[in-house]
């Protein structure tokens, strides 16, 4: 910056130079005039207006020829005052305006900013007024908004939002208002919101709104539009002054009692942290939106507080309803309310949708899905969760209709998307009833699904679409996956079970399509990615694929055999899981792959892959590894003999894994007699000796029936097929063992030559 900052000595502006009466001005632009020394230039003075039909003011043009050629500060500051005298209400325009800026310059309003002394006569702050109206007056041209020295102040404009003063000053709040329109205007630019986030003016935002000084509304409403457009990058760098700007609002919401509480409805939901909400705010909340929603209202005030509803929902569940008679109430009304608007906007053909409310109550509707299927601690009473079924059930049953006159054109649209989601939740838990509503919309569920996969970017684009419909992306709470089809999955994984519905997804080429998802999806989890960023709906949505086809190989064989692309699945079978079941956590996945390539192997036990190849020998090593390592015997005090029980890596799971381990060691011992080349592979892998050795050490007592079948099944067939294998299990006591646990089977095997 060039020269010293006021007062200046010599022939400058110095000591009883300007006087209060010297500083009567004409505003820019229409409006009664104003004192500068008390009311300032503003930049609402600046706006643009009608250009003149021909020619220039000559007047203007000598005051601005007098601006260019000022010597000193004193005529510059001079020549300034008269160019504002010159343009009267209506002259100016964007090239006026430029060419005020290219007289002035930024040196000039520069050091007016950073003067921290006035004349004699003049308040203290009457020069940063004056440079902060002609910053506010250049920034109403976009390109100066962007300028270097319009973002360097961002900083010191930042300041003079919470500098303290006579609240009465009008020259203060012209300053004020000027303040704000300058960072109104760099926040309306591109890159604008970020520049004024690093500058520190989140935080200084925050403070003049809670100290409620001249201007706060205008700082809220700045706050407002800098979180709609950099939502986190403001928690990150104000995250403490917002916590205490949503105190303050959660406060108000849940105090008032006027019209005021509908428009925090609409403010609120954008003061929610992308990190834990704090208790107290949950509280006010929760008790602002019960006394709303508990009222007759009309849809505009209904509106906002479903959709602020549905946002608590979405970041915490039903943690923010309380326990108890008034906290299910609530959250019955919620549900209701939701349930009655999805259907108002769905049934009626024709009628306009309100996408973004609809959108909300889908949100709820899923909560109260949660809260009925929840059965330990559901804030919900048994007869308010039959209730509830029967009147999502209606609901579900208007999105279904929705859907059905859904057509292509259509299909890429986010509330389509919102709706089948919401379809997703409840098939996931319930499929019994529409039952028939649901078989005709299969079809139109599988086009969908395949079309969004083929077009994965846009998939991705629609569920951030749908997010901003209702919900924010950055709040916490379970994400909104990606894809249509993993949505869809819980459900199909119950539909297969069943004829009618299974025979309608074949027919509709959902295996082939599942096939690809799953090896697309497969993709992400191999070497090379890294698996700690992955989503845990990724590993989720691979179970579930794993559980459709388990489903298929038990009800459809014969789709398995003939279908090429079960191939192709179970070559990637094969060559993963022997990596899979080295990995830490990752167990419940690697039993999914085992137990079902296990029993697809038994159908497609002829294939050329299966017939002792690398990569079947690896995968079945593999699956003897994860059968085999899930018991071990344990010493217990006071007892001379140890007890079976689960290794440590499985005993936390074994609620999950149990069927999957049973059913491995089933199909496992049916792939015995197919595969010659398995039970001498058995052999060399020391399992089926390990296994006599660790039913020998423990008490015959401790093993269940369950288990006792499941180990004989293994150890007879592996003893039918090969006679090294019978001649290894008598060494190792087989008889013996067998004769202890009855196991009447193997007894006779392996007394046989």
């Amino acid at each position: 910056m060039h020269g010293p900052p006021f007062p200046l000595s010599g022939g400058d502006l110095g000591p009883g130079s300007l006087h209060p009466e010297d500083m009567q001005v004409q505003p820019l632009k229409g409006a009664p005039p104003r004192e500068l020394g008390k009311a300032g230039i503003m930049a609402s003075d600046c706006e643009p207006a009608l250009n003149q039909a021909e020619g220039r003011n000559p007047t203007l043009e000598r005051y601005l020829g007098a601006l260019r050629e000022a010597k000193n500060d004193s005529e510059q500051f001079a020549a300034l005052l008269l160019v504002t005298k010159a343009v009267k209400a209506g002259d100016i325009d964007a090239k006026t305006r430029r060419r005020i800026f290219d007289a002035v310059g930024f040196t000039f309003p520069n050091r007016l900013l950073t003067s921290k002394e006035a004349p004699d006569g003049c308040p203290d702050h009457v020069l940063r007024a004056l440079g902060v109206a002609l910053l506010a007056c250049f920034c109403s041209d976009p390109e100066l908004a962007t300028h270097p020295q319009v973002l360097n102040k961002i900083p010191i404009l930042s300041t003079f939002l919470t500098a303290r003063g006579d609240p009465d000053d009008a020259a203060r709040r012209s300053m004020i208002d000027d303040t704000y329109q300058c960072l109104t205007a760099v926040a309306g630019t591109p890159r604008g919101p970020r520049h004024l986030i690093a500058g520190g003016t989140v935080s200084a935002l925050c403070q003049a709104y809670l100290g409620h000084g001249y201007g706060f509304d205008q700082a809220l409403a700045l706050l407002v539009g800098l979180l709609a457009a950099a939502e986190t990058q403001c928690w990150k760098e104000a995250e403490p002054d917002l916590l205490a700007v949503l105190r303050g609002l959660s406060e108000d919401f849940q105090k008032a009692e006027d019209a005021s509480k509908f428009e925090l409805c609409q403010l609120l939901p954008l003061f929610l942290p992308p990190t834990t909400v704090p208790p107290e705010c949950l509280r006010d909340l929760q008790a602002g939106l019960a006394r709303i929603l508990g009222s007759k209202l009309s849809s505009w005030q209904r509106n906002p507080a479903l959709k602020l509803a549905a946002r608590l929902a979405h970041a915490c569940g039903s943690d923010w309803i309380p326990a108890g008679n008034s906290g299910s109430k609530f959250l019955a009304l919620l549900v209701n309310l939701a349930c009655v608007e999805v259907r108002l906007a769905l049934e009626e053909t024709g009628t306009e949708v309100k996408e973004d409310v609809v959108t909300a109550c889908y949100a709820l509707m899923e909560l109260g899905i949660q809260e009925c299927t929840r059965c330990e601690q559901s804030l919900l009473k048994e007869p308010q969760k039959v209730q509830l079924v029967s009147i999502m059930k209606e609901a579900i049953g208007a999105v279904i209709h929705y859907l059905l006159q859904v057509g292509p054109e259509k299909q890429k649209e986010p509330f389509v998307f919102a709706s089948v989601r919401i379809l997703g939740a409840w098939l996931a838990e319930e499929t019994s009833s529409l039952r028939k509503e649901v078989c005709q919309l299969l079809p139109f569920l599988v086009r969908y699904a395949k079309t969004l996969y083929e077009e994965a970017e846009e998939a991705n684009d629609l569920s951030q679409q749908v997010a901003n419909l209702a919900i924010s992306p950055t709040t916490p709470g379970p994400a909104w996956p990606g894809d249509a089809l993993r949505l869809l999955l819980p459900g199909w994984c119950h539909l297969t079970v069943e004829d009618g519905p299974r025979e309608i997804l074949i027919k509709e080429g959902a295996p082939s399509l599942l096939c690809k998802y799953f090896l697309q999806q497969w993709e992400l989890t191999s070497p090379g990615h890294d698996t700690s960023v992955l989503p845990d709906s990724v590993e989720i949505g691979l179970q579930t694929c794993c559980h459709i086809f388990l489903n298929l190989v038990v009800t459809a064989p014969g789709l398995i055999k003939r279908d090429a692309c079960f191939t192709s699945l179970m070559n990637t079978l094969m060559t993963s899981l022997p990596a899979l079941v080295q990995q830490q956590g990752r167990l419940l996945l690697a039993a999914n792959v085992a137990t079902l390539g296990l029993l697809m192997a038994r159908l497609l036990s002829t294939s050329p892959a299966l017939q002792g190849t690398p990569a079947s020998r690896g995968f079945f090593a593999a699956a003897i590894l994860f059968l085999s390592q899930s018991h071990v015997a344990r010493a217990t005090p006071g007892s001379e003999q140890a007890v079976l029980a689960l290794s440590p890596d499985y005993e936390g799971i074994w609620a999950d894994l149990q069927e999957l381990w049973f059913l491995g060691m089933q199909a496992f011992t049916g792939c015995v007699p197919l595969l010659p080349w398995l039970a001498p592979a058995a052999l060399r892998s020391r399992w089926p000796q390990e296994l006599l050795q660790l039913l020998g050490s423990v008490s015959p007592n401790s093993v269940k029936p369950e288990m006792v079948a499941a180990y004989q099944g293994v150890l007879v067939e592996l003893a039918r097929a090969n006679r090294l294998c019978r001649e290894a299990m008598r060494l190792q006591a087989g008889e013996e063992t067998a004769s202890h646990y009855r196991m009447a089977a193997l007894e006779q095997c392996l007394s046989e030559p």
